[in-house]
């Protein structure tokens, strides 16, 4: 049986087939420390086979990709250089191999059709999470949370910010017809209750910015390019003040309060200060990719000791942009910083200065949802993680391709018709001219 190449590669056919890999690739990013091997194969099988089955749509218009691909290239040669080359040389093949399956992913798959698979696998994972019942107690702050089959509140919180927001996402922009508020209310109902039980500070703080930001964008499909600029600058003016105000009159503080957080973080600031003296000592280019947090090394010792980290593995600085500095130096951390800021403004600008698009509308809601998430969290920079997928497929989104279709030549010749002649068959032999 041959199967037709657009129900896997076309974006406009293969929505069962897309849905279904970004499920998997969800359930793998969540659960691939549990399930082992087994998972990650599975999420490289659903996506890079697809370059064997039409590679002319993956070579189209690679330039646009320079910047994730020079990043990716910059954290394999890290190696030469890395205190931990081993390491760094299989976590940088790891991550490299992640860029491309998102490169294919944004090549093969629509934004409704990740909306979707995206739905299916968060409410999946969220059932699992929920028979395995997991808590975790706090050490540093006290409290004792639901982390169901996840390592940590802020993993499961995050997907459950995500349940969320595509959720509403699907509902405003995507939806066809009543049943697909049928289909999303279980999903919404169980994202909301792992992320108030989870309680996570993070998750619940950012995704009622995203949504009103989300709202705001919404609305301006209302107005002209001309209005949607000025409120746009506007917006961006207020945004930039109420920030400055808010650090200076302490009402972050009485913020964080909210959502019993102190000013400290939960040891977030000592942790940034940490990062801060030990990218001091190899500030260009870092320590390595991936060759910090080694079992053995003196600094990550001391810190896991200090944060009553047990394991001794999966530990960071919760901070995107410190953890690039200590990594991957001030060259990654440009680069890192560049990828995401290039992501913001293309889908943004494309609602505000171009024609208005839902999908660059809920692109970016991802995105400031991960800039947000990047002040006190690093999912950006890891393989097999749902924020660094999330984030190349929106920027490799950026690039508009052409749409193929099938071009059908005339059956008779215009050229004839122009000069008043009569229109002759193509293939088809024309009378002998008069001699006379």
């Amino acid at each position: 049986m041959k199967i037709p190449k657009s129900l896997l590669v076309d974006p406009e056919k293969n929505s069962v087939y897309g849905a279904f890999a970004v499920a998997l690739s969800i359930w793998a990013f969540s659960y691939s420390v549990i399930f082992g091997q087994v998972l990650v194969l599975a999420y490289y099988a659903v996506w890079l086979p697809l370059i064997l089955v039409d590679y002319r749509r993956f070579l189209r218009q690679l330039s646009s990709a320079w910047l994730p691909l020079l990043f990716a290239a910059y954290v394999c040669f890290s190696v030469f250089w890395s205190q931990a080359p081993g390491i760094t040389a299989r976590t940088a093949i790891q991550y490299l191999s992640h860029i491309a399956c998102a490169y294919v992913a944004a090549r093969t798959v629509s934004v409704r059709t990740l909306t979707l698979g995206a739905l299916i696998g968060i409410f999946v994972v969220l059932l699992y999470s929920l028979k395995v019942g997991g808590y975790s107690e706090d050490v540093l702050d006290g409290t004792y949370n639901f982390v169901g089959a996840f390592a940590s509140k802020n993993q499961i919180g995050f997907v459950g910010s995500l349940g969320i927001y595509f959720s509403v996402v699907f509902l405003a922009f995507l939806r066809r017809g009543r049943l697909s508020f049928i289909l999303t209310v279980p999903v919404v109902l169980l994202s909301a209750y792992v992320l108030v039980v989870s309680h996570s500070a993070t998750s619940m703080a950012s995704i009622p910015a995203v949504l009103a930001l989300i709202a705001l964008l919404a609305m301006t499909k209302l107005l002209s390019r001309r209005y949607r600029r000025v409120i746009f600058l506007v917006g961006a003016g207020l945004i930039v003040v109420v920030a400055f105000v808010a650090l200076n009159l302490g009402l972050m503080d009485f913020v964080l309060g909210l959502f019993g957080k102190d000013s400290t973080l939960t040891g977030r600031t000592y942790l940034w200060e940490q990062g801060w003296n030990a990218a001091q000592r190899s500030p260009i280019l870092g320590v390595g990719y991936a060759a910090y947090w080694v079992q053995g090394f003196a600094e990550a010792e001391r810190l896991w000791n200090e944060f009553y980290i047990t394991t001794r593995t999966g530990f960071h600085f919760h901070n995107t942009y410190v953890e690039a500095l200590v990594e991957l130096g001030f060259t990654g951390a440009a680069m890192v910083s560049l990828i995401m800021l290039r992501t913001l403004y293309g889908h943004v600008s494309t609602v505000i200065f171009k024609a208005w698009q839902s999908e660059s509308v809920i692109l970016f809601g991802v995105m400031v949802l991960l800039l947000i998430r990047s002040f006190v969290e690093v999912e950006i920079l890891n393989p097999y993680i749902m924020g660094s997928f999330l984030m190349y497929f929106s920027y490799f989104k950026l690039a508009r391709l052409p749409v193929t279709r099938t071009r059908w030549s005339p059956a008779f010749e215009p050229a004839d018709a122009a000069r008043g002649e009569p229109a002759w068959p193509r293939n088809v032999g024309r009378p002998a001219a008069d001699a006379s």
